[in-house]
């Protein structure tokens, strides 16, 4: 739970950023963060210590992403209640979530968090198939995360006034 409020509090998500995020375009165009970032350090191999520039790069794309699209003209879609699902998660201290979401979200946090040694590893090493692994394993923990997220908003936003608010 620190880790997740820490990440949010990084990427300064406040409340027109949430509705920003929850856009489609957004959720989609985050999946290009990880290539990025996969491609913009073994591309020290070609740069050298240039391979710090895409590196930056990369890492100001992951952050703007959230803040580069409008609002949403609605938010009843898969994507846009993924992102609502992700705000319900981070509130889960302050409103509690049924247990089996709990389970299933920290399972599928663990798949994705399976992958990032192996990626670090393919990384480092310069080695495809480590890298390859684990960035199929961060990207299957995550999407299914997200399908996931989109359940847990319409169990949650039914029993919630202000989560039911968010969708439009």
């Amino acid at each position: 739970m620190a880790y997740e409020r820490a990440m949010a509090a990084m990427f300064r998500m406040n409340e027109q950023t949430w509705a920003r995020h929850a856009n489609p375009w957004s959720v989609w165009t985050r999946n290009t963060a990880l290539p990025l970032l996969v491609v913009a350090i073994w591309s020290r191999v070609w740069l050298g210590w240039w391979a710090l520039v895409p590196l930056a790069l990369a890492l100001l794309w992951t952050w703007l992403n959230p803040r580069l699209f409008p609002v949403p003209a609605s938010t009843r879609n898969w994507a846009s209640k993924a992102v609502l699902g992700e705000r319900v998660w981070l509130n889960r201290r302050q409103v509690p979530i049924p247990a089996h979401h709990s389970r299933a979200l920290h399972l599928l946090s663990a798949i994705a968090a399976l992958g990032l040694p192996f990626l670090a590893w393919g990384l480092y090493n310069l080695q495809l198939w480590p890298t390859l692994l684990g960035s199929v394993l961060i990207y299957a923990g995550k999407l299914w995360f997200l399908d996931r997220m989109v359940w847990l908003y319409q169990d949650m936003c039914e029993l919630h006034p202000e989560y039911r608010r968010w969708l439009y």
